[in-house]
């Protein structure tokens, strides 16, 4: 189901929780989301939705990507970039890494560890910034 997009910041600066399968919902709610937003983004958390959840889904292409509970375990290349993001206004200065590994789980909690590089990379640091109440 297509949700609103938050832009509470005060929300938006809250921690997100481990997500469970009980939250399996969330990432269809996610990806309806970001297909109506494709025009505009690339990649939401489960916050910009309103849910509190280390839930995330990237577009790359015509494809979307889920990530359940993902952890940077490496990071390589740091580099300043400006982004901008739906629940915002305007673009924003801050600072990303080229090459990133990512544990995660995907949409039947498999586990998965996987390198990241690029615009990619970035997408999927954006979104675990919000699992940390923290906004570009």
């Amino acid at each position: 189901m297509i949700k609103p997009v938050v832009k509470d910041v005060l929300f938006l600066n809250q921690k997100s929780e481990i997500a469970t399968k009980n939250d399996i919902g969330v990432i269809k709610d996610l990806e309806d989301t970001l297909r109506a937003n494709l025009e505009y983004c690339v990649g939401m958390a489960a916050n910009m939705i309103g849910v509190k959840k280390r839930i995330l889904v990237f577009s790359v292409g015509n494809i979307i990507v889920p990530m359940v509970n993902p952890i940077i375990l490496k990071k390589e290349g740091q580099y300043s970039a400006e982004e901008c993001c739906l629940s915002l206004t305007g673009f924003r200065e801050t600072k990303r890494y080229e090459t990133i590994e990512v544990e995660y789980l995907d949409r039947n909690f498999k586990k998965h560890k996987e390198t990241f590089k690029g615009f990619i990379a970035q997408i999927i640091q954006h979104e675990i910034d919000h699992f940390e109440g923290i906004i570009i």
